[in-house]
């Protein structure tokens, strides 16, 4: 299970890129949209090989002009205390991690009785990917646990992006989610925005 991304949530998303220009002195690339979900994005290359490789960031609001999800969206966006903290700004949320056989993770921790809810297919452009979406859209055990994330074929993100002068230098989520980047401004350091789910 390697890193592959981080998931800064914003108000909006222009709010998301004024963030990452501030702080980071860096400009976000174009992302997407998620239908599914409701929430658009934008991206940043955030890779630091060999310890951090094929990582980005990602900047992900709700989109107001997507129809409502019908269900509750990823990562906790819509928990009423989270929708309160991103008034203040944006901030890191939560981590995606790479895994090479989905199905085997999550059969692995619903054995340890870890619910990370079932396997999605979703695609854009040349990507293809499977992504485990829990029912309720909750994040597990504070940030300890990321979603996980398995990539189809060769294809990822960072293969389009271009390097950002921006890297990932350190990460934790055994105590609280927090990472550490190198920017053109220096040394950044981020905390989650405390969880609300414990299992």
């Amino acid at each position: 299970m390697e890193v592959d991304h981080l998931v800064i949530a914003a108000n909006t998303l222009e709010e998301g890129r004024a963030w990452c220009e501030r702080v980071l002195g860096v400009a976000p690339q174009p992302g997407g949209r998620h239908a599914l979900m409701g929430t658009h994005n934008l991206l940043l290359n955030i890779s630091a090989p060999p310890t951090y490789p094929r990582c980005y960031l990602e900047i992900i609001a709700i989109d107001p002009e997507a129809p409502a999800p019908g269900r509750p969206r990823w990562f906790d966006l819509d928990q009423p205390a989270v929708r309160e903290r991103l008034k203040e700004g944006p901030a890191l949320l939560h981590w995606v991690a790479r895994v090479p056989n989905l199905d085997a993770t999550l059969a692995i921790w619903q054995g340890e009785g870890i619910d990370a809810g079932e396997a999605v297919e979703a695609a854009r452009g040349d990507l293809s990917w499977r992504i485990a979406l829990r029912q309720d859209g909750r994040r597990l055990r504070k940030e300890g646990l990321p979603v996980p994330i398995e990539w189809k074929g060769d294809a990822h993100p960072t293969d389009k992006l271009p390097e950002s002068g921006v890297q990932l230098l350190g990460f934790e989520a055994r105590d609280g989610l927090s990472a550490q980047l190198s920017t053109p401004n220096g040394t950044v350091d981020l905390q989650a925005i405390e969880a609300t789910l414990s299992a």
